[in-house]
């Protein structure tokens, strides 16, 4: 599946992934490939991305922690998630 995150400065990320795990209001919530249609508020929290490999512009790379060679965390404040025919965008503060 695709995800781009976006944030009011720039795109943060653009790429194939194989999970997603948000911080939804009501608690942390994973996204995989093919999930049903989805909007949702985000919290402040951390968001972990799974994908086989990573690529980030200069402005970018460091607002992400690197957790191993497939996983990635970014930090947000809050946001909102819309997953639709297995894309996922994601707007973040």
């Amino acid at each position: 599946m695709i995800l781009e995150i976006v944030s009011p400065e720039a795109k943060l990320f653009s790429g194939e992934v194989t999970s997603v795990t948000l911080p939804g209001v009501n608690g942390s919530f994973q996204i995989l490939n093919h999930h049903a249609p989805i909007v949702s508020i985000l919290e402040e929290g951390t968001i972990k991305i799974a994908a086989p490999s990573f690529s980030f512009s200069k402005e970018a790379a460091d607002k992400f922690t690197r957790v191993n060679d497939q996983t990635y965390t970014l930090g947000i404040k809050s946001g909102t998630i819309e997953m639709k025919n297995n894309k996922i965008i994601v707007l973040v503060d």
